[in-house]
């Protein structure tokens, strides 16, 4: 339980650092300072792996599933990993949403840190619920990767995304809930108007991301219960694949049309999981085979972006 609580308190202090100190002013994140927060980030979680390796050799942590430090510390990587790739669908998501509501760019961290926050809180119950489910009931293992296979299947046909957060449902709701306002005050969420709060589009953008994460996870996190159902593993590494999303949204999303067969990784990736879930109980793949797959899929996807040229339309 002590291992827990630090590890939320040392995600707390980081947050707080992040907002208080290192972002306290509004500003727009160029690409340099989003590929350095980016490299701190990534940094941190990779080298939570020694931790995760100290943790289980020295019994601190409870590990019901008895995993050996070794083991422990590839099935953290691993799922890391798998959390981080999946971030990238939902930047492109988080993109679409920003340019709806017409967020400037100085205002964008804001927004998301603020998403953070909630998705932290619900990816920890999602967890939680989730290997409670994997624990007690056997067969929901193929229910998850049956679900991963369907999502894959549904990306892979997916040529476009048509998402329209002004039309969709989150917003519908909120203007029965909420006056909202067209016009931004500053940073602030709420502003009030001949005697009423209204809410600006930085919050309706907000609770949209904060919905649309939650859509997110119901991918990812039985993605990463198929590398393990230990809950510390699959919580810190899903937490630390968060924090550094924000960074990440900001050094890829201007170059989500470049990077365009990434959706092609993600496809393999979860059709790999998924697979892997359904015959979990009659094969057993060592951890580094799992590492293999995301790490070629995702490389396979940056370089056939980079170098396969995009095919230029009809001339006239």
């Amino acid at each position: 339980m002590w291992i827990w609580i630090g590890f939320i308190a040392i995600i707390t202090v980081f947050l707080a650092l992040d907002l208080g100190v290192f972002h306290k002013h509004d500003h727009e994140i160029r690409s340099k300072e989003a590929a350095g927060w980016t490299a701190v980030w990534v940094s941190i979680a990779l080298g939570f792996s020694a931790a995760i390796y100290g943790l289980f050799q020295g019994g601190y942590v409870e590990n019901p599933t008895g995993l050996t430090p070794g083991d422990a510390t590839l099935k953290y990587i691993t799922g890391y990993l798998i959390e981080l790739s999946l971030s990238i669908d939902n930047v492109f998501v988080i993109a679409v949403i920003f340019k709806a509501f017409a967020i400037p760019p100085k205002f964008q961290h804001r927004v998301l840190f603020w998403g953070i926050l909630g998705a932290i809180v619900f990816r920890g119950l999602m967890i939680l619920f989730g290997v409670a489910l994997i624990n007690r009931f056997d067969w929901i293992i193929y229910v998850f990767g049956a679900f991963l296979l369907y999502t894959a299947y549904r990306m892979l046909h997916s040529e476009n995304h048509q998402f329209n957060p002004q039309k969709s449902w989150v917003f519908r709701q909120l203007k029965r809930i909420f006056p909202i306002t067209t016009t931004l005050n500053g940073h602030d969420f709420f502003v009030r108007r001949m005697g009423l709060y209204a809410a600006t589009p930085l919050f309706v953008a907000l609770v949209i991301i904060e919905l649309t994460d939650i859509l997110f996870a119901l991918d990812s996190i039985p993605a990463i219960l198929a590398i393990t159902a230990d809950p510390f593993i699959v919580f810190s590494s899903n937490i630390l694949a968060i924090l550094g999303l924000r960074s990440m949204y900001f050094l890829i999303s201007r170059m989500l049309q470049k990077f365009r067969y990434i959706n092609y990784s993600l496809v393999v990736i979860l059709a790999f999981v998924g697979l892997k879930m359904i015959f979990s109980h009659q094969v057993v793949l060592p951890e580094w085979i799992s590492l293999s797959v995301i790490t070629v899929s995702l490389a396979a996807g940056i370089l056939f972006s980079v170098y396969l040229p995009k095919k230029s339309g009809p001339t006239s």
